[in-house]
């Protein structure tokens, strides 16, 4: 297992690219940033947002966020209509309320009271429960099918409203590291054919077993680009044109519009800051897994990123994700076990059936890490 050697960056991640001096295509992309790029995304999105006042839909909005009420989508909501000017309408997909956090709802009612039209979308929870429970068995990522409900809710209500502009947060392939993915840019348009969208197929959840049809799941079925198109939609990533939008300058101004973060010491999400994923406690659990499967997880991730801004030396960074990668409270595995309806001892059982091999070695009843961050 390699490192990058600006950042925490490792090659276990899928579709990460290293340069020959080791250096991976995130810190490449951002150190490739100069005041002119910059100047030339400002005056661009000032251009897309008198396109989309020109092309107002007929219910009075001029654009969709789709909106968690976390630190990204509050700082999204407040740019679109304090910066540009434009009146945004948020589309919410909740989860069911066994998964959803105090925090969470307080945070959505927190944009209502900001001044923010929101709509949300609520998929039948026992077909999402079901199609959790299938996801985390057989594929030991839960989240498959639940990323599909946040993708899809932003353009099927664009189609059914007329919107023709929808604004996503940051470009993940961007921020790190899936160089193929990224090609678009601040185009989100093609978005269906990379990470989680599978290019539009579903086929895989039409579960006889789970008793799950294809008529179930209109909420995950992400229109095509085709449709878009027809529909004359527009999908940029906002963040994309907006020197500080980042996880840290982004929960700086949320907190100060309200934003409520969380209390508990982030170690027990293994993670370093208390101001991400504040509507679902399950996605330590399924963090966990990931760094059972690639070796890093959350930790990893804000770590690259603070070093990427300056906020911490590669140094002191590696001591704390060591301390905080892959950690997860019992509570939350607890709390993931009772909501699926499986025991702990089965979760366990299929959790380490995704260690990766050569990550991982097996003493007794416990496991043994191959890689040692700390010598990177």
């Amino acid at each position: 297992m390699k490192y990058c050697k600006k950042c925490l960056q490792p090659n276990t991640r899928p579709y990460i690219k290293f340069d020959k001096e080791g250096i991976c295509f995130p810190c490449n992309y951002l150190n490739s940033l100069n005041s002119n790029i910059w100047k030339d995304r400002k005056n661009k999105i000032k251009e897309i947002a008198n396109w989309c006042k020109k092309n107002k839909s007929p219910s009075g909005y001029d654009c969709i966020i789709s909106a968690s009420g976390g630190k990204d989508s509050t700082r999204l909501a407040l740019l679109c209509r304090d910066t540009l000017r434009l009146n945004p309408l948020l589309v919410s997909t909740v989860s069911p309320p066994e998964m959803t956090t105090q925090i969470g709802y307080e945070n959505i009612n927190n944009l209502n009271k900001l001044g923010f039209d929101i709509i949300t979308v609520e998929p039948d929870p026992v077909i999402y429960k079901k199609l959790m429970k299938y996801s985390f068995i057989e594929y030991g990522n839960y989240a498959r099918s639940t990323e599909l409900t946040l993708y899809a809710s932003a353009p099927r209500v664009a189609i059914a409203y007329g919107i023709k502009m929808i604004f996503l947060g940051e470009n993940n392939s961007l921020a790190y590291g899936e160089k193929e993915g990224s090609k678009d840019q601040g185009n989100a348009i093609d978005m269906i054919n990379y990470n989680t969208l599978g290019s539009g197929d579903i086929s895989w959840m039409t579960i006889p077993d789970y008793k799950i049809k294809k008529k179930d799941l209109i909420p995950y079925m992400y229109p095509s680009k085709k449709d878009l198109i027809k529909n004359g939609i527009n999908i940029r990533y906002l963040g994309y044109y907006f020197k500080d939008f980042n996880n840290y300058s982004n929960a700086r101004v949320a907190i100060k519009n309200g934003l409520r973060i969380r209390k508990e010491n982030p170690n027990s999400l293994g993670a370093l800051t208390n101001y991400d994923a504040l509507d679902d406690d399950f996605v330590a659990v399924n963090q966990m897994v990931k760094y059972f499967k690639f070796g890093f997880g959350k930790a990893t991730e804000e770590a690259s990123e603070m070093i990427r801004l300056g906020i911490l030396t590669r140094k002191e960074a590696k001591k704390i994700v060591f301390k905080n990668d892959g950690e997860c409270s019992s509570k939350y595995i607890d709390d993931f076990c009772k909501y699926l309806g499986i025991t702990k001892k089965r979760f366990f059982l299929i959790a380490n059936r995704y260690r990766s091999k050569n990550l991982w070695i097996k003493n007794g009843k416990n496991w043994r890490r191959t890689f040692d961050l700390m010598k990177s």
